[in-house]
């Protein structure tokens, strides 16, 4: 089957405070939805992966408070457990279990869904979950994760979004130094240092916090019935999502799976990011046969 001929369905759904978007990618039924998600990052950023997989029926969606998914109030948080029932509603409307690739907060949500919804998920590939609540440097990981939405809060976009890279990127434990120190000129990244007086941004308002700070409820993991397997990209080895890959791996008592490229390796241009698509796709194909 080629992309050309595969019909795309785009629908909505109303859940407990928020409208959710999502698109269905009609492929084969001889295998399981593959439902790819990440947060915040919507739909419009599994284009290139899901791509590789014209055999099987995709769907992909916008969580809540991102791109075309609502919710009356954009500046409240949204937690893992709120995505969480959301996932689940959503995999109700189109008959479950699926195979669920998951990324970056993404990952969390997914962890949170299986642990209440196992019967949801036939295999889960959770690749690099931000959990800086079960790392080793617990405290400054988190103090450091607070410490971003607080720049966002008090400054704005710009700063928010340059203190999140230069987060993201550290390598190796955090400390209670690196927590303590202000975020980068945003003008650095190309960011604008004024600010707009918008405080509505789905990543450093909505969910950072909720996001690192969520601790998964493992007993209810090693017992479910869905196959769990954690992801860590090559190329972002010691970052904080990848240590979180193998800190939910070791907890999980198994080992993480190395896949292609960094945090984004399945990008393919979107975001003007490129990662490794072709041999991340090939790696998630081989994991769900």
């Amino acid at each position: 089957m080629t992309t050309a001929a595969i019909k795309t369905t785009t629908q909505t759904l109303d859940v407990p405070g928020a409208t959710l978007t999502y698109d269905v990618r009609r492929g084969s039924a001889d295998e399981p939805v593959l439902f790819l998600i990440g947060s915040p990052m919507g739909a419009s950023g599994f284009g290139s992966l899901a791509s590789h997989f014209a055999d099987r029926t995709v769907m992909t969606y916008d969580p809540r408070g991102v791109d075309r998914s609502t919710k009356p109030d954009p500046t409240s948080q949204s937690t893992p457990d709120e995505h969480a029932n959301d996932l689940h509603r959503l995999i109700q409307e189109v008959g479950g279990p699926v195979d669920l690739f998951a990324s970056s907060g993404g990952a969390v949500n997914a962890l949170a869904l299986v642990a209440k919804h196992p019967e949801d998920v036939r295999t889960l590939v959770a690749h690099e979950p931000p959990l800086g609540s079960i790392l080793p440097d617990r405290e400054a990981a988190l103090a450091t994760c607070r410490a971003v939405g607080e720049t966002y809060q008090r400054s704005g976009f710009g700063a928010g979004i340059a203190h999140f890279i230069a987060v993201v990127s550290h390598k190796g434990p955090m400390t209670d130094e690196f927590a303590r120190q202000p975020g980068p000129d945003p003008q650095m990244f190309g960011m604008p240092a004024e600010d707009d007086g918008s405080r509505t941004d789905a990543l450093l308002g909505q969910n950072i916090v909720t996001c690192t700070h969520y601790e998964p409820d493992f007993d209810a993991l090693r017992t479910a019935s869905t196959r769990i397997v954690m992801a860590a990209g090559v190329g972002s080895e010691t970052e904080m999502a990848n240590r979180g890959a193998h800190a939910v791996a070791d907890r999980l008592g198994t080992e993480p799976v190395a896949f292609p490229g960094d945090h984004g390796g399945f990008l393919g241009g979107e975001y003007g990011q490129t990662g490794e698509p072709d041999a991340f796709a090939a790696k998630l194909r081989e994991i769900l046969e």
